[in-house]
């Protein structure tokens, strides 16, 4: 009896003790994404700096005793600290939602290094778009998000369709790598200024822009910058969202996605479908559909199978440029109505995570890309004239083409205690065959009304032919901190591209090369050194080189007669970050001088014809710099700009005067290189009242500043300023709780102006910019945790 009691006395003590204890349970997640965070601390907020109470784990779920606390701080880098009173917390479990900060004090990003790590970690030009931008955008093509950070002009050449300006001029060259996940979404080699219609806007989290070279650890092409799209995961419980959205110039969208958390396994489904006919340019109607799956398969807290999907379609008419009397009077008419592109892209990968211990982890990626590019281009549409300048006749081409590719990627990190240093290691390997034709095509031309009536396919080839591209690299990063605030990062990269040519067309109909083979060597450094002072203040520096091998396309057009090399980028740059008055005001800042060498440039040949071949150098030096201030919790204040200076270091032409038979060597050594604007320049002012919860408007300026339109620097582009407004509701509470309700109004003044301007012998021709834009949309979210 005795022993029954002591036990009777001994639990009741016990659960005295427990409930004398506040133990709470929740988990914390992303408020748009509802992804889990993984690593947020959960604080006593009624004392400063106070000791971790706890983290969450990677699957964001946290259990903390919270005995005689009054409030609880959740915070994580990159997210808006979130205070909540313990008295009003309901029960044991306690689900907390973090907003991504729009004063984004050095936030976790991964292009850095293909892991999470702190920005101010990273000896690099880096930027993040977060949710909450991508969120509050509602952006109907990605340049709306991506001219937000500084340095970067991603111009609009309608219908999804591109080209870019970081650390460049704004060119079609391949000086870019996009990549999704950390994948490049294009091989080596089959660059294609347009490709980023072929990522699901729908289905970004986040993007990261790093500006300069990267090639030490991504390889080819990422030389004026490397864009990596973060895709959406599963969210924890379960998630969805739907809205539609349409304009005043006939443009409808409808985006659907959703996903859910089921013990170890989770699956996220998202896309969208746009169209537009009969829009404020003549023949430019479109179609897009776009679509993101995603798996996420926990085997056990230190291995996780992430296995993704995407597929994009994109069939547009292609209405081309404007001569100047058109543009100028806003007569915005297509000189032709058969010119197209049709592209097809696919993308799976399966990546296997696995740490090893505290210091040791690994991840395997297994990927597959398939792309069809069809096109009857409009900028290949010309006239034969005699030597008075007497038109003769029209011809284009029809061409297409296609790869598969077949690759992996993996990498290793391991951490050591002698100077807290990190070696990181990777091998990558891409088989991509890939065949390319092109087929002349006789055009027929009402020349009284300069318009293009029709065309026949000749049948003939100009190009046809297979390549065997195989692209191997290994890379290796080792970090070291000899001092707490001191970072030092090196890095070496090996690349071997292997083209393997053939020629399709037999060897009786050219005089053109059968077979060809071509292997490429190159070897990319890095070094770089951060400097923490603590408080959210740091310097940095880096000196990388970038390389760019010649491209498919240039390399066995049926035109190129010159062997090229590849070229490369020396890159040397500068900068730091600090914040003030308690975290309210964030400046960046970067310097940066980069050297090009055995440039790949399209050279002007004295038979008028044009010719790829390694005869540039060029300098860019520039000042990159974004300021955020938010003065009180409502107001939001952003401004990013770029002054730069690019200039031809050697580069000259060769014309022909067909009148006297003599040609002419115009040298342009110094000038200021074309397409260049001197200073690009984006603002934001965004106010979300605390009295209204959800509501959101934002005014924003978008400035380009004039530029030359041809090497002589002769011709200009005054540039442009251009206003958008951007309003919109989500409800938090209520029936109607989930749904949201947005305005926007881009080109606020009607202005007039042009995306691209190009001059040549027989004139300018402008990319016209679309006229004041209304878009209204509508959507639903649900989630549950």
């Amino acid at each position: 009896m005795k022993r029954y009691l002591i036990l009777l006395i001994t639990f009741i003590l016990i659960k005295t003790l427990a409930y004398s204890q506040t133990t709470i349970q929740g988990t914390v997640t992303d408020a748009i994404t509802h992804e889990a965070i993984a690593g947020a601390s959960i604080c006593n907020a009624d004392v400063q700096n106070s000791a971790k109470l706890g983290m969450t784990n990677a699957k964001g779920h946290f259990s903390i005793n919270a005995q005689g606390i009054t409030r609880l701080k959740f915070a994580m880098v990159g997210y808006s600290a979130l205070i909540i009173e313990v008295s009003a917390i309901k029960g044991q479990k306690l689900d907390i939602a973090l907003e991504p900060s729009m004063v984004d004090l050095q936030p976790v990003v991964v292009t850095a290094s293909r892991e999470g790590q702190a920005r101010q970690d990273a000896p690099i030009a880096i930027s993040k778009i977060n949710s909450t931008q991508i969120k509050d955008t509602k952006a109907t093509a990605l340049y709306q998000l991506l001219n937000k950070v500084a340095g970067v002009y991603m111009v609009n050449l309608g219908n999804e369709q591109h080209t870019m300006a970081i650390r460049q001029p704004i060119t079609y060259n391949a000086l870019y790598l996009y990549m999704e996940d950390g994948v490049p979404i294009r091989p080596t080699g089959i660059f294609n200024h347009n490709s980023l219609y072929e990522i699901n806007m729908s289905g970004v989290k986040d993007i990261e822009v790093i500006k300069g070279p990267a090639s030490s650890l991504y390889g080819s092409n990422s030389i004026g910058g490397a864009v990596n799209f973060i895709t959406q995961g599963p969210p924890t419980g379960y998630a969805g969202n739907v809205s539609v959205q349409g304009d005043n110039y006939h443009y409808r969208r409808v985006d659907a996605d959703g996903g859910f958390t089921q013990g170890k396994f989770g699956l996220y489904i998202g896309g969208y479908v746009a169209h537009q006919a009969d829009s404020w340019q003549d023949y430019s109607d479109f179609d897009k559909y776009s679509a993101n799956f995603k798996t996420t398969y926990d085997f056990s807290a230190k291995t996780k199978l992430t296995t993704s999907a995407a597929y994009n379609y994109l069939n547009t008419q292609t209405p081309g440029s404007l001569d100047s009397t058109r543009f100028y009077n806003r007569s915005y008419g297509a000189n032709q109505r058969f010119t197209y592109r049709k592209v097809k892209s696919f993308r799976a990968s399966t990546r296997l995570d696995h740490q090893w211990d505290d210091k040791n982890s690994t991840f395997v990626t297994l990927f597959f890309r398939g792309n069809s590019t069809a096109q009857l281009p409009s900028y290949y549409i010309s006239d034969v004239r005699d030597a008075n300048g007497v038109y003769q006749s029209s011809n284009g081409q029809v061409n297409d083409q296609k790869f598969n590719s077949y690759g992996l990627l993996a990498q290793h990190r391991v951490d050591f205690d002698f100077l807290h240093s990190r070696l990181i290691g990777g091998v990558y390997m891409d088989d991509s065959p890939s065949s390319y034709y092109a087929q002349y095509l006789d055009i027929t031309k009402d020349v009284a009304n300069n318009y293009y009536t029709s065309f026949t396919n000749t049948g003939r080839y100009i190009d046809n032919y297979k390549i065997k591209l195989f692209n191997t690299a290994a890379y290796v990063q080792y970090e070291i901190k000899p001092l707490e605030a001191l970072r030092i990062v090196g890095g070496l990269r090996y690349d071997r591209v292997h083209y393997n040519f053939d020629n399709e067309i037999p060897a009786g109909q050219t005089k053109y090369k059968q077979q060809e083979t071509n292997n490429f060597n190159i070897v990319a450094p890095k070094l770089g050194i951060t400097y923490n002072f603590g408080n959210n203040k740091g310097l940095y520096a880096n000196y990388s080189v970038g390389f760019q091998p010649p491209e498919t396309g240039d390399l066995y057009s049926s035109r190129q007669l010159t062997q090229l090399k590849q070229a490369t980028f020396d890159n040397y740059e500068a900068g730091g970050w600090f914040s003030a008055f308690n975290k309210k005001l964030y400046f960046e800042l970067s310097i940066f001088d980069l050297e090009g060498h055995n440039e790949i440039i399209n050279q002007l040949l004295p038979d008028n014809t044009t010719q790829n071949q390694n005869a540039g150098a060029t300098r860019h030096r520039g000042i990159e710099y974004s300021l955020t201030v938010a003065p009180v919790k409502e107001l939001t204040f952003r401004f990013s700009g770029t002054n730069a200076r690019h200039t031809y270091v050697e580069y000259s032409e060769v014309t022909t005067n067909y009148t006297t038979g003599t040609n002419t060597v115009t040298n342009y050594d110094g000038k200021r290189m074309n397409n260049a604007p001197a200073w690009i320049a984006n603002s934001e002012l965004t106010y979300k009242p605390q009295y209204l919860p959800g509501f959101r408007i934002a005014t924003e300026w978008q400035h380009i500043n004039q530029y030359y339109t041809n090497p002589a620097n002769t011709k200009t582009y005054s540039g442009y300023d251009i206003y958008n407004l951007r309003l919109g509701y989500d409800v938090k509470s209520s029936v109607l709780k989930g749904a949201g309700i947005w305005f926007n109004v881009l080109n606020l003044t009607n202005k007039l102006y042009a995306t691209t301007v190009t001059s040549s012998q027989y004139g300018d021709t402008y990319n016209a910019a679309p006229p004041r834009t209304y878009t209204l949309g509508i959507s639903y979210s649900f989630s549950k945790y």
